[in-house]
């Protein structure tokens, strides 16, 4: 990693990498990117992160921009790393490439991304943020990026008080799309509690053994659609093993374990709005047992 660059040391890099990359004709390989992807990575999350976003591999072709903020550093400076990626694309018949910007946020630059940030967006189109551990809601660095993002992916499995932090997500449902990898992780489970009705019609309690934050998630998510609050009754596991709405076990269909990679790619094939989490964020006051 190159210490204390400017944006314009970062764009001047990435032209000649592209240009080092020239296919036979002389011409750079083709840039193929269907968004921004941004990645905030405080340091306990660096290697989870780029093991994570190395398995996406060739399946989300974009500018890949990594936020490593380090507020402690003494240094008011930029450190940054470029990667420019070329794989064969066999339906354009030719190389293409993606590109993947390191950046260390040194010091005072760590509250400040945005300005880092919007001269190496892809204009036109979509940004989305993968956002590594707690949400620091009302602080200026998220502020910041609330401005600049389309939609934040979080995993609510990795905060630390989730009762408190899922109903502040909640008051950014109109301001960004959002997505939540703990949620998707639990398609199946909701499936198999519809697949109960109508017998839980007139429930009142949920057992969850599992990570809190998806029993909560499943608690107000079947709270919102019965239009009342659900007694939830929750037994610690790291993965969910058990759902039963008053007595009566939800037996879900499949449940395959997905990786970090998975996971993440599938939000990144998101671009609506999903309006069942959405409400089950909204109705959030939880009283969990």
């Amino acid at each position: 990693m190159t210490e204390n660059v400017s944006i314009r040391d970062v764009e001047r890099e990435l032209s000649r990498l592209r240009q080092e990359m020239a296919g036979p004709d002389g011409h750079p390989a083709l840039r193929t990117s269907s968004m921004t992807h941004l990645a905030w990575v405080p340091e306990p999350w660096e290697q989870a992160a780029r093991e994570t976003l190395a398995g996406l591999a060739e399946r989300h072709p974009s500018r890949g921009i990594i936020l490593l903020p380090r507020p402690e550093e003494p240094r008011d400076e930029l450190d940054a790393q470029i990667d420019v990626r070329s794989f064969r694309d066999d339906a354009l018949g030719r190389e293409v490439c993606a590109e993947v910007i390191t950046i260390r946020l040194n010091g005072p630059r760590a509250n400040a991304p945005a300005s880092v940030v919007l001269p190496l967006l892809i204009a036109d189109l979509p940004v989305f943020l993968r956002w590594r551990g707690a949400l620091p809601f009302g602080g200026q660095t998220l502020e910041e990026l609330l401005g600049v993002v389309d939609r934040i992916i979080v995993d609510s499995r990795e905060w630390e008080e989730p009762v408190r932090d899922l109903a502040r997500l909640g008051s950014l449902v109109e301001r960004v799309a959002l997505s939540d990898i703990a949620w998707a992780r639990l398609q199946p489970w909701r499936e198999a509690v519809a697949a109960l009705w109508p017998d839980v019609v007139e429930a009142s309690t949920l057992r969850v053994v599992g990570p809190e934050a998806d029993a909560l998630l499943l608690a107000q998510w079947l709270g919102a659609r019965l239009r009342r609050r659900l007694e939830l009754r929750r037994e610690p596991a790291e993965e969910v093993e058990l759902v039963e709405v008053d007595g009566l076990p939800a037996r879900p269909r499949r449940l395959e374990r997905r990786s970090p990679s998975d996971l993440l790619s599938e939000q990144l094939d998101l671009f609506g709005r999903d309006s069942i989490y959405e409400e089950a964020l909204w109705s959030f006051s939880p009283a969990p047992t």
